[in-house]
C-alpha cells in the first residue's frame, strides 16, 4: 500500500493525479526482534519515467537482506527541477518520521537509485539539509541526509559530453545556466560529509557512460569518504538486478557484502 508523502498535496503540484502524487510504497523486513535498516529506492527512466525493474524487485531483494525497502514515485516530466530533489528529501525524512511505526533504525537511512533514479540518489547524497527543527510540519524536522548511497549505472554529471542529455533536459530544461549545471552535477557538490557510497558500471554502457561513476568515486576519494566501485566490462545499460548477466549479476553479492561492512544488515 503506497504512502502519499504530502497527503494534503505536494509542493509544486499542477494536477491531482497519481503522477502529481509522490509517494513511497513500503517493503517492510519481517525481523520483529530488533530494528532494520531502510533504503529508499529511486527507479530510473530519464526523468520521463519509472522502470518497473527497478523498483519491486530491488526492494523484495533488499528484504532478502532484511532490510526494508521504499519504494519511490518521484514525479518526472514534465516536472523538472527543484521537484523530483524535493520529492527524494521528502522520502528520507518521512521514513525517518514513521521509523518507530515501522521497526527502523532512523540512523540507517540509505538512498539508492539506477541511472536518472542515480542521479536522484546522487543529488540526495551531495544536497541535504539536516531538518528545520522549528517546522510545523513534524516531516521537515528530520534530517534528509542518507546514511549510505547505493548508485548503479548513474548518470551523475550534467556536464556537455559526459552527462545523458535526456535526463538533463527533462530535469533542467534546454539550455540550462551555469549555476544549475554546477549544482546538479554531483561530482562537484562532494564534501567530506557525503555519506558512504557503492558504485556498479558496465564499461559497454552506451547510453550512460561509465565516466559518471568513476568521476564520483574520485571526488569520493579526494574528501577521504569510503566507497566501493565496480566496473564490469559488458552490460547494457538498464541491467537492473543483472540476472542474465553472469558476470554483472555479482554486483548484488558486492552491495550485500558492503552493506553488512557499513552495518545495514547482519
Amino acid at each position: 500500500m503506497e504512502e502519499l508523502l504530502w497527503p494534503q498535496g505536494a509542493p509544486f503540484a499542477t494536477g491531482t493525479g497519481d503522477e502529481d502524487k509522490p509517494a513511497v510504497t513500503p517493503y517492510l523486513a519481517s525481523n520483529k526482534e530488533s530494528k532494520t535498516a531502510a533504503v529508499v529506492v529511486c527507479p530510473g527512466g530519464g526523468y520521463e519515467m519509472r522502470a518497473d525493474h527497478e523498483g519491486e524487485p530491488i526492494a523484495l531483494w533488499m528484504n532478502t537482506l532484511g532490510i526494508s525497502a521504499f519504494v519511490l514515485r518521484y514525479r518526472v516530466a514534465p516536472y523538472r527541477n527543484p521537484v523530483p530533489l524535493t520529492d527524494v528529501q521528502r522520502a528520507i525524512r518521512y521514513v525517518r518520521h514513521r521509523a518507530d511505526e515501522w521497526n527502523i533504525d532512523p540512523q540507517r537511512v540509505g538512498v539508492l537509485g539506477f541511472s536518472a533514479g542515480g542521479h536522484l540518489a546522487a543529488t540526495a547524497a551531495t544536497l541535504y539539509d539536516r531538518g528545520a527543527t522549528d517546522a510545523e510540519d513534524p516531516v521537515d524536522r528530520q534530517s534528509s541526509r542518507p546514511d549510505l548511497a547505493i548508485f548503479c549505472y548513474p548518470v551523475i554529471s550534467m556536464r556537455e559530453g559526459i552527462t545523458h542529455e535526456g535526463s538533463r533536459n527533462n530535469l533542467l530544461g534546454p539550455n540550462p545556466d551555469e549555476s544549475l549545471i554546477a549544482r546538479f552535477s554531483c561530482e562537484e557538490n562532494v564534501t567530506a560529509d557525503t555519506p558512504p557510497t557503492f558504485l556498479w558500471h558496465t564499461s559497454e554502457d552506451g547510453l550512460v557512460s561509465a565516466i559518471n561513476s568513476l568521476l564520483f568515486a574520485s571526488a569520493l576519494k579526494r574528501n577521504g569518504i569510503f566507497f566501493d566501485l565496480h566496473v564490469y566490462e559488458k552490460g547494457h545499460h538498464g541491467l537492473g538486478l543483472a540476472e542474465d548477466n553472469e558476470h554483472a549479476r555479482t554486483w548484488t553479492d558486492q552491495c550485500a557484502s558492503w552493506l553488512k561492512q557499513n552495518g545495514f544488515r547482519e
